[in-house]
């Protein structure tokens, strides 16, 4: 399957606004939003959703940075998985995971050498402003910003008109690596979970774990079921709380009230 100049450019602009949001602060650069877009100017939007939310549930744990190091980014497999899941048929989404992962490690240095190339960038700003060319110092000021977009319309506009490439690259690898790839694709996810839970786990959550578990594992409680009981423990764990701040808030005013009482009877009494 072969795309068009025109979805190329649309998949380009698109990848270039997502990427963009990284240093505007908004959450455009993430798998799922980016397979979405995509989805909608490839045409097959249902592949593309199930792609992103595969990448998306290996992307929640994946994009926090331990110490100083910087995370696979989601853009790699956000363009480069959902163009192979939707242009090759028989790919499963894990697979198109796995062979698209290298990308998001490859992104990172990408942006490490855009960070290094505008180092210099403070120190020519205000020798700009110092001289009065504002013009000057807006540019130098988003070059960085420019820097990213470029980088990322190239990406995806090389992406979506390499499709061939793609195919014959996937049709050369032998059927038990793909489905090894595929087995790990579908870990992925597992693997992102269990970064976020040993970050967030806490012994209070513990109760609410297993629950979840015993919900899903023995019960067979879809999703959408599983989310309305979360947000039941979340309500009521939220209740609980202000009611707990709201008693405590109460004994402090009642104390405090006794103490002056004590401290006028003392007086009276002296």
């Amino acid at each position: 399957m072969t795309y068009s100049i025109v979805q190329a450019l649309l998949v380009g602009l698109w990848a270039a606004f997502c990427f963009a949001g990284q240093q505007w602060g908004i959450y455009t650069n993430r798998a799922l939003f980016i397979s979405f877009g995509i989805g909608l100017i490839l045409g097959d939007l249902q592949t593309a959703v199930v792609f992103g939310a595969t990448a998306e549930l290996a992307f929640m744990g994946f994009g926090v940075g331990p110490g100083g190091s910087t995370p696979p980014n989601p853009l790699g497999p956000g363009v480069v998985g959902t163009i192979m899941a939707i242009s090759i048929s028989g790919l499963k989404p894990a697979a198109a995971l796995s062979l698209s992962y290298p990308f998001a490690i490859l992104i990172p240095f990408v942006i490490t050498f855009i960070f290094s190339v505008n180092a210099n960038n403070l120190a020519w700003s205000r020798k700009a402003i110092e001289e009065g060319k504002y013009r000057k110092f807006h540019f130098l000021a988003n070059t960085t910003l420019l820097g990213f977009i470029l980088f990322a319309f190239c990406f995806g506009f090389a992406a979506t008109l390499s499709t061939s490439a793609l195919k014959v690259f996937v049709q050369a690898i032998p059927q038990w690596l793909i489905s090894g790839l595929t087995v790990a694709g579908g870990l992925l996810p597992a693997v992102g979970f269990a970064l976020i839970m040993s970050k967030m786990a806490k012994k209070e959550y513990i109760p609410a774990l297993i629950l979840g578990y015993v919900c899903v594992a023995y019960l067979k409680m879809p999703v959408i079921g599983l989310a309305f009981a979360g947000a039941v423990l979340a309500f009521n764990n939220y209740y609980n709380g202000r009611r707990a701040d709201k008693n405590k808030g109460g004994s402090t005013s009642t104390n405090d009230l006794g103490s002056d009482g004590d401290e006028g009877g003392i007086e009276d009494g002296i």
